[in-house]
């Protein structure tokens, strides 16, 4: 098959419609965006349609563009992903990209959501406890990263040389990453891309990447998933990111 009968294919799998003819004021760009994404990403590298439209759901909440999270959304529910993993993608975007943006994402989730007949709330993803939060966090933080950083930051003033380190156990480790709904290769994988698509953040996409592979990704589905993302996040992004983690995926090569 040709881009053209990709697309087609993967835009009725996907939305369960067709892609643009001659609709609307601009189809020109509408065919150049939708053949690009949906006849040639999207079938470059080995990662599946659910892998990759968390991705996507990923990139749109960092960026906040809610029509197309929206769609995404929907596009995730068409292709069998189940709602708690949609959820737990959008949550854990809290720690990097903050509460309010990840606020907006969620109503935009939950719009979707209701519109599709699924039933709100959803089950409970917590599994951390109140008490044990930190030490929770911890075990899955120190194995992969280590727990060095709390050294790191010891020159700080006060009370900040302690709080500082502790809130990323507690926050990022401990109230999201233990949570049900998507596993640890996952998490890891959603969040390189997730500070990819940020900008600025390459110290800690390459760092990211150095868990994602910790963890059990390849380094051809960590470079597949930032490939994937692009489209979103912009081409500067994506070589941003290779560039920054170049050394590190040439010695896991």
């Amino acid at each position: 098959m040709d881009r053209i009968e990709k697309c087609k294919d993967k835009f009725e799998k996907l939305f369960g419609g067709k892609p643009t003819q001659n609709e609307g004021n601009d189809p020109e760009f509408m065919r150049i965006l939708q053949r690009f994404i949906f006849g040639e990403v999207s079938y470059t590298g080995s990662l599946g349609d659910e892998m990759r439209e968390l991705v996507t759901v990923t990139v749109l909440t960092v960026n906040q563009t809610l029509p197309q999270l929206k769609a995404h959304i929907g596009a995730c529910l068409n292709i069998g992903i189940a709602p708690a993993a949609i959820r737990e993608t959008i949550y854990q975007c809290a720690p990097f990209i903050g509460f309010p943006k990840t606020l907006n994402a969620i109503a935009a989730m939950d719009e979707v959501f209701a519109s599709k007949g699924v039933a709100l709330p959803l089950e409970s993803g917590e599994t951390a406890t109140e008490e044990g939060r930190f030490d929770e966090g911890l075990a899955l933080q120190k194995p992969v990263y280590g727990d060095e950083i709390k050294d790191r930051y010891a020159w700080l003033p006060g009370e900040f040389a302690e709080a500082a380190p502790r809130f990323l156990t507690e926050l990022c480790f401990g109230d999201f990453m233990t949570r049900k709904g998507l596993d640890g290769k996952t998490r890891e994988l959603l969040t390189v891309v997730m500070l990819a698509a940020m900008g600025g953040a390459e110290v800690q996409v390459r760092s990211h990447i150095e868990g994602a592979l910790k963890t059990g990704s390849t380094k051809e589905e960590v470079v597949c998933a930032l490939v994937h993302a692009t489209p979103y996040m912009g081409i500067p992004r994506l070589f941003n990111a290779l560039n920054c983690a170049k050394e590190t995926l040439i010695e896991q090569a």
